[in-house]
This record gives structure tokens, C-alpha cells and sequence, in this order.
């Protein structure tokens, strides 16, 4: 199971596995006090993207597109992989500083984990067909 919760909320045990998943350390948090398993800084949205989108909500379908495109790149493919393995054992909290009810990263995120799919870009790469062998060479009698 997968939840989004704001980072400066007080953690608790029905938390499980917490993930900050902002690129940026939240201000004014103390790291003792966040009570933080693990900041996945590779699948936070570039500093470019999150700029240009600036929570608009008109910009929202073209910011999900374009963070999808981002979360192709391999070392967020290996992060995700890694955290929808901890969802299916126990619960995983995202965390962000984020102060909208939606229309965040962290609910692309989840949307992605829930579903068990990889995005569309590294999904098809790893479809990629091996070189054809050639046939051996049928003996005739």
C-alpha cells in the first residue's frame, strides 16, 4: 500500500517505509525530527520541470507527461522497482513538502507504484528482441 503524506507531518507507525521524494530538503526540518528512511532524490522531477510547472493546474497533463518521460531514465526505473517491492511488503509513505492536496509529483508517483508498470520508455527498451540466430542447417538423409 502507498500513501502520500506531507513531510512536516509528525510520523507514525501506521507509516511504515518513509520516502522523502522532493529533490530539495524540506525548510525549517530538522533531519533528526523528519523521521526519514530514505530521500529518493532520483525520482523527484528535475529542478527544470518542477519550476515550469509551479503547481498550474492548466499545466498539470503536460507536467504528468513529462515527469513519466523523466522517471525513464535508469536510476529512477531501479529506485521505483526497489520501492514498489517495499509497497507490496509493507506500507510506503511518500513524503513531500508540497503543500497542494493533488496534482503533485508524489501522486504520479503513487499512481505509478500502484499500477506495477514501468514508465513507457524503459518499459520498451527492456522489450528490445535478440538478434535473430540463423537456423542450423537441416541434414537430409
Amino acid at each position: 500500500m502507498t500513501t502520500i503524506k506531507r513531510v512536516y507531518e509528525p510520523p507514525t507507525a501506521a507509516d511504515g517505509h518513509r520516502v522523502l521524494v522532493d529533490r530539495l530538503w524540506p525548510r525549517g526540518l530538522a533531519r533528526a525530527r523528519a523521521g526519514i528512511d530514505e530521500w529518493a532524490k532520483a525520482i523527484a522531477p528535475s529542478t527544470e520541470l518542477r519550476l515550469w510547472y509551479g503547481h498550474e493546474k492548466e499545466r498539470w497533463p503536460e507536467f504528468r507527461k513529462r515527469y513519466r518521460q523523466e522517471l525513464a531514465a535508469p536510476a529512477a526505473v531501479e529506485t521505483l522497482e526497489r520501492l514498489r517491492g517495499i509497497a507490496r511488503r509493507q506500507t510506503l509513505t511518500l513524503l513531500t513538502a508540497t503543500r497542494a492536496d493533488v496534482g503533485t509529483h508524489a501522486h504520479v508517483l503513487a499512481e505509478m507504484l500502484a499500477r506495477g508498470k514501468r514508465p513507457a520508455r524503459a518499459k520498451a527498451a527492456t522489450k528490445r528482441a535478440a538478434p535473430a540466430r540463423p537456423k542450423p542447417a537441416r541434414r537430409r538423409r
